[in-house]
């Protein structure tokens, strides 16, 4: 089923090539909605040739982002990539009563210090971009 669409408004370019926009289209069935238009996209129920014919000039230059923004989004992957460290393994071993309780105090040591790593990964001095990632223990 294609859908057509026409009317489009805000459209802002995403990279300097202008192929990738995000736009508002007037849907016929949900009104007006944020739209991304991607060249890699492969569902052609929306024409996106089409949505480009009706932006035509009408769009806001791409911008590319500052050093600050990059770091930023840098630093949140970094995070969240340790995050998931803790959560996927940490917590199950530092949370489990039992399992905490068969392991040597040497093992309890290192799973504490692996931990305390893990928090202090944004600490390191080549953070977002240069880090060191703590070694799991045994």
């Amino acid at each position: 089923m294609n859908i057509t669409i026409t009317q489009v408004r805000n459209a802002a370019s995403l990279q300097a090539d202008n192929l990738r926009m995000d736009v508002e289209i007037n849907h016929p069935q949900y009104g007006w909605i944020l739209y991304t238009i991607d060249p890699s996209d492969t569902d052609m129920t929306i024409d996106n040739d089409a949505v480009m014919a009706l932006i035509g000039d009408d769009f806001a230059a791409y911008v590319p982002p500052t050093q600050a923004e990059l770091d930023t989004a840098a630093a949140a992957q970094v995070r969240a990539e340790r995050d998931s460290i803790l959560a996927r393994v940490v917590d199950p071993i530092a949370s489990n009563a039992l399992r905490w309780a068969d392991m040597t105090t040497e093992q309890q040591n290192a799973w504490s210090q692996y931990r305390t790593d893990l928090l202090n990964v944004p600490q390191q001095n080549g953070f977002p971009y240069d880090i060191v990632w703590p070694i799991k223990p045994e």
